[in-house]
């Protein structure tokens, strides 16, 4: 990607590394800027098996959605979706259930050029700009209005998105996301822990999200939990990437144990 950023896409900053393209990166991806790369490695120095985490994050989308399409979720909301990459929530999806229905949501404007693209001849896929701090904004957008009956259950992903929340902003965000959802909806999420690791590397890593838009925050079990108040957790519960219902049919590389994931049930 040129360093000086598209100039049909307003409001990127290519000196500032993005979330989002940050993890494109982690993946091998090719969207991403100088800034972005620099900032990679150096959260790399501190957590050498970052690529393999961003791919066990993947696999762990992955076998989520095949869950919720399999207890008869037919319309999904990705929230902070990043940029398009192999295995997209919607074509996991529609493996299961051809005609379900998919909202990409991300506030970054390359997630947004890039989905358009990749999109286009998808009727029951699209791409809402907007930002999960303000879950109005991600409800009503008038892209997600399109596709998603709120009266019916709705798979909802926050996929490597809580931890950028504050614990003020927790209460607030997720039960504004909760109260919108219809009995039978499922929430996915997936957070980085401090749990086992190294005080020190998560120190450096939080120190490097700090200079994105976007911080970061590490937690413990017990505060990752609350972001799934209000929900019942499917077995077996929040538990670290590697142990939410394994797949021998699409294997996860091997485990980091720096994420913890769960999908919860509003019943």
């Amino acid at each position: 990607m040129e360093e000086q950023g598209d100039p049909g896409l307003p409001g990127i900053d290519s000196s500032r590394p993005s979330v989002a393209r940050m993890y494109d990166y982690y993946l091998g991806g090719k969207d991403n800027f100088r800034a972005d790369r620099t900032a990679v490695d150096r959260v790399a120095e501190a957590m050498p098996e970052i690529r393999e985490l961003a791919r066990e994050n993947r696999a762990f989308l992955r076998r989520a959605v095949r869950f919720m399409a399999r207890q008869g979720i037919r319309q999904f909301i990705d929230i902070g979706s990043g940029l398009p990459t192999a295995g997209n929530t919607h074509e996991i999806a529609q493996e299961i259930v051809p005609d379900a229905r998919v909202v990409y949501v991300d506030n970054d404007p390359v997630v947004l050029a890039h989905g358009r693209a990749l999109l286009a001849a998808d009727d029951n896929t699209t791409v809402a700009t907007a930002d999960m701090r303000r879950p109005a904004e991600v409800l009503e957008h008038p892209q997600t209005r399109k596709l998603i009956d709120f009266n019916a259950p709705v798979g909802v992903l926050l996929i490597a998105m809580v931890h950028f929340l504050t614990i003020d902003e927790r209460p607030r965000i997720m039960g504004d996301l909760r109260d919108a959802l219809a009995p039978g909806s499922h929430i996915t999420a997936t957070h980085a822990t401090v749990d086992g690791k190294s005080a020190e590397a998560v120190a450096q890593i939080e120190a490097v999200y700090a200079t994105t838009p976007t911080p970061i925050y590490f937690r413990e079990h017990a505060e990752v939990a609350r972001f799934f108040d209000g929900f019942e957790l499917v077995e077996p519960g929040l538990v670290t990437l590697d142990g939410w219902r394994p797949d021998p049919d699409d294997p996860a590389p091997a485990a980091t144990k720096w994420m913890y994931g769960a999908v919860g049930r509003k019943n």
